[in-house]
């Protein structure tokens, strides 16, 4: 079965905690096109959600942080912040138990993957989920990338990880949909919140969008810090899914510089049939 949806957003927790204090007219047009995506990734009828996030201490901490993590169980809960805060209600969230198996199975022949039967959604897969699978029925496998504790998987491996991860998905008998989820330039928790690097961002966008494999690869950390913040690092989910989609090119639906959000908020996706 082919895999049958690529998508990418920014999940910052200021989309849905602050949403009222953003300017209306970018707010409309984010909103527009995450109702853009929600309604594709329902038209392409997956039965399992795949959410390529980074989390942010929700659930691995420095006496235990894999590279990579793939979470196995029936169900999730989340958010785990406070709901008044986040602006989105605590829930379960169906997982799929057996594919999750059988794709850690699969996966463990290329990665040396870590997989958890326990985990709490933070905002890094919530607010993604609010928008794009507003009632919360779509099981949902979700995927770390560790994107917060150094030293961080090289950006080429993020990309192979996704090669690996979009192949499996695609061999598999069920129809499977990623999205990932990260900042592209930001600096959360710190006295710059709330700038964003857009031309650094838009830089990475045309190379992303055109799924240059070599480009996407060579971002070094070090420049990745000094141009996009300690949140940059979090481009590592979005180069994953440009490894899932292979040779496909992606399109931006939006991209809103909100500096209330903390975060240029992207909402794009991959043409599967471009490549």
């Amino acid at each position: 079965m082919p895999l049958v949806f690529v998508g990418a957003v920014s999940h910052g927790p200021g989309i849905t905690g602050r949403a009222e204090r953003a300017d209306p007219k970018q707010k409309a047009n984010l909103d527009s096109a995450f109702d853009r995506l929600s309604r594709e990734l329902a038209d392409s009828a997956p039965d399992v959600l795949i959410v390529v996030a980074a989390e942010h201490f929700a659930n691995f901490f420095m006496n235990n942080m894999p590279a990579y993590a793939m979470g196995m169980a029936d169900y999730y809960e989340g958010p785990i912040e406070d709901e008044e805060w986040l602006g989105i209600k605590r829930r379960r969230i169906p997982g799929d138990r057996k594919t999750s198996v059988e794709l850690v199975s699969a996966l463990l022949n290329h990665v040396d993957l870590a997989y958890s039967e326990e985990w709490k959604f933070d905002h890094g897969v919530m607010v993604p989920l609010h928008f794009l699978t507003p009632a919360f029925d779509l099981p949902v496998i979700p995927v770390n990338i560790n994107c917060q504790g150094p030293p961080l998987t090289p950006c080429h491996r993020a990309y192979q990880f996704g090669q690996y991860l979009g192949e499996v998905c695609a061999a598999h008998p069920r129809r499977i949909a990623i999205v990932a989820t990260g900042g592209l330039s930001h600096w959360p928790a710190t006295p710059d919140s709330g700038k964003i690097n857009q031309t650094w961002d838009r830089d990475f966008l045309d190379k992303w969008t055109r799924n240059d494999a070599a480009a996407l690869g060579d971002y070094d950390d070090s420049e990745v810090y000094a141009q996009a913040g300690q949140g940059g690092f979090e481009i590592r989910t979005f180069i994953a899914a440009a490894g899932a989609a292979q040779d496909c090119k992606a399109e931006v639906y939006c991209y809103e510089p909100i500096p209330i959000f903390a975060v240029g908020c992207t909402v794009a996706r991959f043409n599967l049939s471009s490549g």
